[in-house]
Parts: structure tokens; C-alpha cells; sequence
């Protein structure tokens, strides 16, 4: 890539490979910094109403607890949700998926000018019981909602929170919906090594954490994948965050499905939840995007920030250009988004230089 360096404002000159860009344009001076320019990035998954959330590092069910606690303790998820969104712009972040809980936030996100990506609106309903009438609420949500959506602005999309505080029928519920309706899914699945107990023989410490919220338990034989897969969840094509504890038989069934995932390195270390096979989606060519998750869980909301963790977390395993293009296109696309093209004319201010993590190959 070539970029004018004068007059201002800079523009890009010419796009192409190493060979092609010098014989259009013979004679410029080359750099060679062993580092990216590339569109800045997207961060896939947060909770911008856990803002205000101090980060509480521990084990995955400390923290589910500690969620419940801030959110009984502190209700102005908006205010919180607004300084989550300077964060991000700060961080030069204006694509973004993130889980909304209060419809306040949700009405802001779909109005603000400067955002792209998807608000998803978070259900959690263990009990079957219950699913014909918070599906009934949810439908309510996205009819009153959707009107608010705009061209290359915020979608409003769906996040059953996980399969084991969704019950079955809602989950099979909101899945068709969202087909039906071209709703975006954003699911949170396998991000700890308790939850394949939890589904396969009911057992475990976070099967005795949600049994009291359960009206029935039916182990399934099955991994967290499996259900989804079972439930025909995955037809609907969900974005599945975190999704650590998998196997290749999980792998292969969400590159069939055309599923992306999204990774949150720094989340997964601060709650001990595991490290990202990123080799296994790698050799199965799943899309791999990645996200902060909440300030409770992450330091930052900086997407560059999960990079340069990402980086350092999985060495050799991925090299540093590969993470970048799972912070921009993987983002893009786990979003439902077409990723921007850079092309001649662009103005070069469009772009970034990524930092140096470690040393570039």
C-alpha cells in the first residue's frame, strides 16, 4: 500500500501486492516497519451497562454472582452505558456488538449517529415454564424497537444469554423467530469447564448453582454445542462468544452451521475460564472475531488492547496479522456486517498503523 505524503489530507495512492505497487508507482522510497496498516478495529461482544462494574477477578461462578450484585446495587445502567460508549470512543471503536439489558441503553445505541454493529437485547429465563411469556415480551421489544434501525447504523438483534440460563423451548423459540425476522443472535456458550457437566449428566457446581432456578432437569448427553445444535439453534447461524470448551466434533459442526465466534483472551484469564483452541477454529475455518467482554472482566475496552493479549496468549499459534485480521474483518463479519474496503482515493486517516505486540514475521 502506498500513501501520499503531501499535500494534506493524505490519501491512498495505490492498492496491491509488494510487485504491483512498484511498477505503478517506480522510484517511491519503501519502509519496511514488519508491521499492519489496517482499518481499525470492531469490538464484537461487551456489556456497556457493566461500565461502572470494578473489575473482579476469580472464578467464573464468583463472577456471575458478583454481576448479580453490582446490577441489584446499581440500576443507572444507562449512565453506565453512556461511559462505556466514550470509552470506546476513545479507543477509536465505533463498530460494536454489545449486550443490552435496559431499554434505555437500547433506544441510545440504535440512535447514536456515530455507531455501527448490534444491540442485542439479553433474555435469561431458566424455566421452561415461563418461555411462552417472556417470548411474548421479547416480540414486544423488537416490534416497538426495530423501527428505531438505519441505514449503516446500530441493528437490534437477540442474546439468549447461554443454554443453561435459557430453557430449551425459549431458546428453540427465539432461534425460528430470529431467522424469521433476520434478527441477529449473539450467544454465550462453553466459556467455562463447568458447563459440559452441567448439560451432559447434570452435575457439577453450576448445575447445583442454577438447580434451584430450574422447574425441570433433563441432562442431555450432550456438550454445550450439541444442545444448541440439537435445539437447531445453530440454523439460525448465532454469533457464540467465548466458546473455549469445544471439541472438533463442536468445531466442525459450527463451520457447517457458518457460525463465527468471538474470543475475549483477557475475560477468559481474569476469570480462570480457560485458554481459546484458536489452532482448532484455525484448521476448521471457523471466523473468529474478538471482543472485551465487560469492565468486570477486562481492564479496557480497547480492542487493541484484546489484541495485544490475544497475541501474547497464543504465540506461534497465531501470528500477530492474523489477530489483526480477527479484530477487523472477524468482527465485521461476526457482526452480519460487509467489511469496509480500502481502495485508491481512500483518505489514509481511515486507516491504522497497528502497535508492535511482538516482533512481526
Amino acid at each position: 500500500m502506498l500513501v501520499q505524503e503531501a499535500p494534506l489530507p493524505q490519501r491512498i495512492i495505490e492498492v496491491g501486492g509488494l510487485a504491483a505497487l512498484r511498477e505503478a508507482s517506480p522510484g517511491v522510497d519503501e519502509a519496511d516497519m514488519r508491521r499492519v496498516i489496517a482499518l481499525p478495529p470492531v469490538n464484537a461482544h461487551t456489556h456497556l451497562d457493566l461500565s461502572d462494574m470494578p473489575l473482579s477477578a476469580g472464578g467464573y461462578l464468583d463472577f456471575v454472582r458478583a454481576v448479580m450484585a453490582h446490577r441489584r446495587a446499581n440500576p443507572r445502567s444507562l449512565a453506565a452505558a453512556e461511559s462505556g460508549l466514550a470509552q470506546l470512543a476513545a479507543a477509536g471503536i465505533s463498530v460494536v456488538g454489545d449486550i443490552v439489558t435496559d431499554t434505555g441503553v437500547l433506544e441510545m445505541l440504535l440512535k447514536a449517529p456515530q455507531l455501527s454493529g448490534v444491540a442485542y437485547w439479553e433474555v435469561i429465563a431458566p424455566r421452561a415454564a415461563d418461555a411462552e411469556r417472556v417470548f411474548a415480551e421479547v416480540r414486544a421489544i423488537v416490534e416497538r424497537f426495530r423501527r428505531l434501525e438505519r441505514p449503516g447504523g446500530v441493528r437490534l438483534g437477540l442474546s439468549p444469554h447461554s443454554p443453561h440460563t435459557v430453557s430449551a423451548p425459549l431458546l428453540q423459540r427465539l432461534a425460528r423467530y430470529a431467522l424469521q425476522e433476520r434478527l441477529p443472535l449473539q450467544i454465550h456458550v462453553a466459556e467455562d469447564a463447568s458447563e459440559l457437566p452441567f448439560h451432559a449428566t447434570g452435575t457439577g457446581p453450576l448445575f447445583d448453582f442454577m438447580e434451584p432456578h430450574l422447574d425441570e432437569v433433563v441432562p442431555s448427553g450432550l456438550t454445550p454445542i450439541g444442545v444448541l445444535a440439537s435445539l437447531g439453534v445453530l440454523e439460525a447461524r448465532p454469533t457464540l462468544v467465548h466458546a473455549v470448551h469445544v471439541d472438533g466434533s463442536d468445531v466442525r459442526a459450527l463451520q457447517r452451521a457458518g457460525c463465527a465466534v468471538v474470543h475475549c483472551p483477557r475475560s477468559n484469564a481474569c476469570l480462570n475460564t480457560g485458554t481459546f483452541p484458536w489452532a482448532l477454529y484455525a484448521r476448521h475455518g471457523v471466523s473468529v472475531a474478538l471482543g472485551t467482554d465487560s469492565l468486570g472482566s477486562a481492564p479496557s475496552l480497547s480492542t487493541v488492547d484484546e489484541w495485544a493479549a490475544a497475541c501474547l496468549v497464543h504465540g506461534a499459534a497465531a501470528d500477530a496479522a492474523q489477530l489483526v485480521w480477527a479484530a477487523v474483518k472477524g468482527g465485521y463479519r461476526a457482526l452480519g456486517l460487509t467489511p469496509p474496503r480500502v481502495v485508491r482515493g481512500d483518505a489514509a486517516e481511515a486507516l491504522m498503523l497497528w502497535p508492535d505486540a511482538r516482533p512481526w514475521p
